[in-house]
């Protein structure tokens, strides 16, 4: 396919693709997918070979949310039956955390419920951060804890934080629809303050949330915009007890091609597969490999995840190989670079929780070189057998999925 081709070639240059060629992507017939998949699966290959970096999520406070954000079991108003508790004690979260690097984990992401962090807060954080570190000093450390005010990044930063999330989540012109409690421009704010301070920026979507094609592609490529070094693609976990809980509009397909389109999108940074794929992706989770380059181990912030010796078979049966805690995860030119970055700075680069948090989760076609049959995508059937309530892990004292 031309469109193919041109993607990969830009891929590799590091270029960006037109907003109609990504929507093309999304636009692709099934009968196309593996050519799909293997054209961005070249991208992949370019830049970060066959490694796949595993990442851990600990949650530090969860629940009792103030934010009304549509598709988190922690939001104001919330009638899903998770655990509630509030801030872990510095030897909990560090304990939690070792779990997961014991597992294999890379990063550990600490997140915490709330529209963003007092400066007790923040101070509670530095102190987990710490302990962690002073466990295991060389795990990489991100903080996901909502909006952020001035300086906090920055002590964040000095606590030794390598990282900091939040997510877009969805574009600009459909976020009011989402969330009321706070903007979407308070989301670019906070990764911005965060990219200020010298943490590594993460931000990401969550598809399935009823947005269309145009919305998907119109996020990606503002996360581009911001230039984050890793994208975290979350998809719904339709939560009973929240307002997105009948939203059941991902197919596994649908589910490739949007990792395809980001990866064309974003070709350098850090793609990583976060909350919901076991749920939508299913069994066509290892040919999600050949896009993403990270996935999360274990659980979620409040549903579980795959087990997480099943994750560690997965990606060696896929022909696959954990990332070591000595490799460097970005290409160099982004590793060297300040505050890294989604793509080439000179042609434009490539949040507070959602509910896979650090990374938590359909449409029309306008115009453009369409490759193959434009149709919104099937809906797919409920599997709420797949949608399981975290019981184990931190807040509880039942041993963690790692």
């Amino acid at each position: 396919m031309d469109l193919l081709n041109t993607l990969v070639d830009k891929g590799l240059r590091r270029e960006l693709p037109t907003r109609e060629e990504a929507l093309a992507v999304l636009a692709t017939s099934d009968d196309d997918l593996l050519d799909v998949v293997a054209a961005a699966g070249k991208v992949r290959r370019h830049w970060f070979g066959r490694r796949v970096k595993l990442n851990y999520l600990v949650n530090l406070k969860s629940g009792l949310c103030p934010e009304d954000c549509s598709y988190c079991s922690q939001r104001l108003g919330s009638k899903a039956d998770i655990l509630k508790y509030t801030w872990l004690k510095p030897d909990q979260a560090s304990q939690a955390a070792a779990a997961g690097v014991a597992g294999g984990a890379k990063r550990v992401c600490l997140v915490a419920s709330g529209r963003g962090p007092t400066d007790r807060d923040v101070d509670r954080v530095s102190e987990t951060i710490k302990a962690i570190k002073g466990q295991n000093e060389d795990v990489e450390v991100c903080a996901c804890l909502g909006l952020l005010s001035d300086g906090q990044a920055e002590r964040l930063r000095e606590a030794g934080a390598d990282a900091y999330n939040h997510n877009l989540n969805t574009s600009e012109a459909t976020y009011g629809d989402i969330t009321t409690t706070h903007t979407y421009a308070d989301r670019v704010d906070t990764v911005q303050k965060a990219h200020a301070a010298g943490l590594s920026a993460c931000s990401g979507l969550i598809a399935g949330m009823g947005e269309t094609d145009e919305d998907l592609v119109d996020v990606v490529l503002s996360l581009r915009e911001l230039d984050p070094d890793s994208v975290p693609v979350n998809f719904l976990i339709p939560m009973e007890g929240t307002p997105l809980s009948a939203e059941w509009n991902l197919t596994p397909q649908r589910c490739l091609r949007i990792l395809a389109m980001v990866r064309f999108v974003c070709p350098d940074v850090e793609v990583r597969i976060a909350g919901g794929r076991e749920v939508h992706l299913r069994t066509m989770q290892p040919l999600a490999l050949n896009l993403a380059n990270s996935i999360f181990l274990g659980d979620y912030l409040t549903s579980e995840g795959q087990a997480g010796k099943a994750d560690l078979e997965m990606i060696a049966d896929a022909g696959f190989e954990v990332e070591g805690a000595g490799e460097v995860t970005l290409p160099e030119h982004r590793a060297t670079a300040v505050g890294g970055g989604c793509g080439s700075h000179a042609d434009a680069g490539c949040g507070s929780h959602g509910e896979a948090g650090c990374g938590s989760v359909c449409g029309s076609h306008e115009g453009g070189d369409v490759c193959g049959t434009a149709s919104g995508p099937a809906t797919n059937e409920a599997r709420t057998d797949l949608v399981a309530v975290r019981r184990r892990g931190a807040g509880t004292d039942l041993a963690p999925n790692a």
